[in-house]
C-alpha cells in the first residue's frame, strides 16, 4: 500500500466525521498515544474505543486538517477545531506498517486549556459509549 492511502483513507473518515470502516484499518497491536492519558494504550480495541471517541468529540464542524508531513510510513497532520469558545490546536502522529495497518497512533494537543476542554469531553463521551456497549 503506498504511502498515500492510509492518509487518504484517513481523511474520508474525518470528512465523513465517522469511525466506520476504522477498525479494519488498525493492525491488531497498535498502540494508541493519548493527549491526557499517561501510559500507552495497547491494541486494536482500545485505540479503536479512543479514537472513536475522537470523532465524536473533536470532529465538529469547524474541525480542519491545516498541515501535513507524509512519508513512507508515517504522517503528521495538524488540525485546529473550536470547542465550547477554546481554540484546539493539535496533531495526529500516525504511523503503519507495510500492510497499510496503523501501528501507531499520537494525539499531541495544545494550548492547556485545550487540553482540559479535550480530556473532560473525551472522558465523558467515554464513558457514555462504555455505558452503551
Amino acid at each position: 500500500m503506498n504511502m498515500s492511502q492510509v492518509v487518504d483513507r484517513w481523511h474520508a473518515l474525518a470528512k465523513n466525521h465517522t469511525s466506520e470502516g476504522l477498525h479494519e484499518m488498525l493492525a491488531d497491536e497498535v498502540v494508541f498515544h493519548s493527549p491526557v492519558v499517561h501510559s500507552p494504550q495497547e491494541g486494536r480495541a482500545i485505540t479503536h474505543a479512543y479514537l472513536s471517541a475522537a470523532f465524536h468529540v473533536l470532529m465538529n464542524e469547524s474541525f480542519t486538517y491545516v498541515r501535513e508531513i507524509i512519508g513512507p510510513h508515517d504522517a503528521m497532520l495538524e488540525f485546529k477545531l473550536e470547542l465550547e469558545g477554546i481554540h484546539v490546536n493539535g496533531v495526529d502522529i500516525i504511523h503503519w506498517n507495510d500492510d497499510g495497518k496503523i501501528t501507531d497512533f499520537k494525539v499531541m494537543v495544545r494550548p492547556l486549556k485545550a487540553i482540559d476542554v479535550v480530556r473532560n469531553q473525551m472522558a465523558a463521551m467515554l464513558e457514555s459509549m462504555a455505558k452503551a456497549g
